[in-house]
């Protein structure tokens, strides 16, 4: 397996370019089973998880095609040949149950393996299967497979979400662009990725009305058709860049972003101390040292993101003083403690809460990504160690990073990538 060693930690500065986000490219890909006509997808990332979710695509018909330009895929979908999404691919990514509302939508039937994903917590799927139940279809379960069906259409409905759900949000928008009447989905997730999808879907041909709200409309149509959509970059990936900035008292200049969409990023970090300055589609983080300690809650977007949690707990190891993590989205998101411990971070776990008391520095050590946003924390903190640090299991860190020890590098970090 893989490995990143970190020989010491420096300053980071320089420039730095996002990729396309991971988590709207996956359910924009899952989408491209709606139309039989071929859909052309820009500015999709080099990742596992994408090439994953290509493979299942291929497994139930799809003709996925790379591009003269490597981040830029075609999906055609003349027929779908196969109605069982297996468990050996739906196991390894989460995203991919979202195969099953475009599937339902498309020809009424799909067989979907339970998801795998990240062991951080209970991602439940019964929101998903509420809405697919409330357009008409009936739901069975048995064997570690789940059955949708639908008798003899599928027909709008006005859907509730208990929680705002990103990941039913988007399949129930999927299986709803192709029902009879208007469905109406309330308390919606509003994450930038559901505004993405809809953007996709629209331009397919549905018609899709309030993503970014908490009450999205969606008027059904008959049949959807093939497009060509730029995926918007990654708030996440251009984070955890602010973040590599700020814990080594660099410089870094990240492009390609939609400041928008890092406004509670942007709002904590700016409470350190740290000087952050924006542009069109870049924004520039400055640390000089002297960070203050702060209190971070993770919420549902617009609120800060759990995905960003981990990242900035590496940061506030390394302020000196008090802060506080509080977790409100996922049970099991606190693994990358128990690494940071080891490289001499002082944080006490209460239920859902990490107390941080902050150093001027982290030491180096041997640690373990448990997770894919743990896996970046643990980077992050060995960019700020005194001394070497060696990070293993980071095919995690592959499924959310492309090139991340290249971009890395050009900022100055030393850190190598080393295959076993």
């Amino acid at each position: 397996m893989a490995k990143y060693v970190i020989s010491e930690g420096v300053p980071l500065r320089g420039s730095v370019r996002v990729d396309g986000a991971k988590n709207a490219v996956l359910p924009i890909i899952a989408a491209s089973l709606l139309s039989e006509s071929k859909s052309i997808i820009e500015e999709v990332p080099d990742l596992n998880d994408v090439r994953i979710m290509c493979d299942l695509l291929r497994c139930l018909g799809t003709d996925v095609q790379k591009q003269s330009d490597p981040t830029t895929i075609s999906f055609e979908t003349k027929e779908i040949t196969n109605s069982t999404a297996p468990y050996e691919l739906v196991n390894k990514l989460r995203a991919s149950f979202l195969v099953m509302g475009p599937m339902l939508a498309r020809t009424g039937y799909v067989r979907v393996a339970l998801p795998g994903g990240c062991p951080i917590g209970s991602r439940p799927v019964d929101l998903h299967l509420k809405g697919f139940s409330a357009l008409g279809a009936e739901i069975t379960q048995g064997h570690g497979y789940i059955e949708a069906r639908k008798n003899k259409k599928l027909v709008g409905n006005k859907i509730y979400l208990d929680f705002p759900s990103v990941g039913a949000t988007e399949n129930i928008m999927m299986a709803a662009v192709m029902a009879e009447g208007q469905t109406i989905i309330e308390n919606a997730a509003n994450e930038p990725e559901i505004v993405d999808l809809a953007s996709y879907l629209n331009e397919m041909g549905a018609i899709v009305v309030g993503a970014g709200t908490d009450t999205i409309r969606i008027e059904g149509v008959t049949s959807m058709k093939g497009c060509t959509h730029t995926v918007i970059p990654d708030r996440i990936e251009a984070g955890t860049f602010m973040i590599a900035a700020a814990i080594t008292n660099g410089e870094v200049r990240i492009e390609n972003v939609v400041p928008d969409h890092l406004k509670p990023v942007v709002a904590k970090l700016k409470e350190t101390g740290l000087e952050i300055s924006e542009e069109l589609s870049a924004i520039t983080v400055k640390s000089i040292g002297g960070l203050k300690p702060i209190d971070v809650k993770t919420l549902p977007y617009p609120g800060f993101p759990t995905d960003m949690q981990a990242q900035v707990t590496s940061m506030l190891s390394c302020i000196p003083g008090t802060s506080m993590v509080i977790e409100t989205i996922f049970e099991n998101r606190f693994m990358h403690i128990s690494e940071l411990k080891r490289m001499g971070a002082n944080i006490k776990i209460d239920g859902r809460t990490a107390v941080i008391e902050g150093k001027p520095c982290l030491t180096g050590a041997c640690v373990k990504a448990t997770d894919l946003r743990a896996g970046a924390a643990l980077v992050l903190a060995g960019l700020a160690a005194e001394g070497a640090t060696e990070i293993s299991e980071i095919q995690h860190i592959d499924r959310g990073y492309s090139g991340f020890a290249e971009k890395l590098k050009s900022l100055g970090a030393k850190i190598t990538r080393v295959e076993d």
